[in-house]
């Protein structure tokens, strides 16, 4: 949805902003501009943009609000506290569809069916906001990234007379639905994003919240009508496609996370079934298994507790990577562990039950990767409880 362009730093200083009185003509065009997902994470969602063109004034300029900084100071440590400055820039057209050329990624553009003076206002409204002490935002990638963006600039300036449609669209699915659409399941950026992300994301959004993926921006204008004079007519006058490519899809890496996890679940049942036939416990086994999920539990609080993020709070991913197993990882290491050990892993196993009810009524939705790891963490709690008892 967004893109490090790094490289256009060098254009960008050498357009200088339009001044006020320009006027554009009536040859003049605004177009919604669609991306296809790129081959990595952040460009899996796709991307949009507005475009200006007006062949009189020699004027072809793309406002794009997806421009961010690796480099920039604390980037990171902004990104994880949920501080995510994005930035709008604005520069040649060309330069932005090079990009796309380069990487393959197909590009559509919506023109609008605009009159003189709406032209005119969304020119004043993006050059408004293209100058320095407007241009960065702060970002978030449900409610307000670059896609949500071209929705309430449209909203603002075209008011009433604008009517968005939910024409073919299956209204019924929440946040993190849309987004797993997007992104395949078993690939790393997916588990991470689900792991993360609270029960927010499996609320239910208006269709007009559908927008925060490019690909609903588009399908949404292409069908949202534009009263001209009183009467009913489509919002999108024309449709070109600017770059014609196959569209790129997330790469599944051989050590997927499912592999992964059903390896290491296949290993920690084998132990398990050792230990039942010889009567002992693995002691490395059961503090491996509660030091890394303590460790993903205190990530979970992290973000929910100490984070900006709007979709990390709530997330019941707690209810396997708890934060307290760090501690108690630690005390099973001991040759006579303490007997309140045994009510503690019936508490894990009585979480884990809750997981497949949360599951099924869609409280939240937890990654599919994780299926394998959690049978063993249920085998296994099951298996120390009684020994511990």
């Amino acid at each position: 949805m967004k893109k490090n362009y790094l490289f256009l730093l060098f254009f960008l200083l050498l357009i200088k902003p339009l001044q006020a009185q320009v006027q554009l003509s009536v040859y003049s065009e605004i177009s919604i501009v669609t991306a296809g997902p790129g081959s990595v994470l952040y460009e899996a969602f796709g991307h949009s943009a507005i475009r200006i063109k007006d062949p009189v004034l020699q004027l072809d300029l793309i406002y794009n609000y997806g421009i961010f900084d690796f480099n920039t100071p604390d980037f990171y440590t902004n990104f994880t506290k949920g501080n995510l400055l994005y930035k709008l820039a604005r520069y040649d057209f060309k330069y932005f569809l090079a990009s796309y050329k380069k990487d393959k990624r197909w590009v559509k553009q919506q023109v609008l069916n605009l009159n003189q003076q709406q032209k005119q206002a969304f020119l004043i409204y993006l050059e408004n906001n293209a100058l320095p002490e407007n241009a960065t935002y702060f970002y978030d990638p449900y409610f307000n990234n670059c896609a949500t963006i071209l929705r309430d600039i449209t909203s603002t300036i075209l008011k009433d007379q604008v009517i968005f449609s939910d024409n073919n669209l299956n209204k019924n699915l929440s946040f993190r639905q849309l987004m797993d659409k997007e992104i395949p399941w078993n690939t790393w950026g997916s588990f991470g994003i689900n792991f993360i992300l609270g029960s927010k994301l499996d609320t239910k959004p208006d269709f007009k919240q559908y927008m925060y993926l490019p690909d609903y921006v588009y399908s949404i204008f292409k069908n949202s009508t534009l009263f001209v004079k009183n009467q009913p007519e489509s919002l999108v006058k024309r449709e070109d496609i600017l770059l014609d490519y196959k569209e790129l899809e997330q790469k599944i890496s051989i050590f997927s996370p499912f592999l992964i996890f059903s390896i290491i679940s296949f290993i920690g049942i084998f132990f398990t079934y050792r230990d039942y036939k010889k009567k002992k416990r693995t002691k490395w086994l059961d503090f491996t298994l509660l030091f890394a999920t303590g460790t993903l539990g205190i990530v979970v609080i992290f973000l929910w507790f100490f984070s900006d993020h709007s979709t990390t709070p709530n997330n019941f991913n707690f209810l396997w990577a708890f934060a307290p197993n760090v501690f108690i990882a630690f005390l099973v290491l001991k040759q006579h562990p303490k007997k309140w050990l045994h009510a503690y892993f019936k508490f894990l196993i009585f979480m884990l039950g809750l997981i497949p009810v949360f599951w099924v009524l869609e409280i939240q939705l937890f990654p599919i990767s994780t299926i394998p790891l959690l049978i063993l963490l249920f085998i296994r709690y099951l298996y120390v409880s009684k020994k511990l008892n």
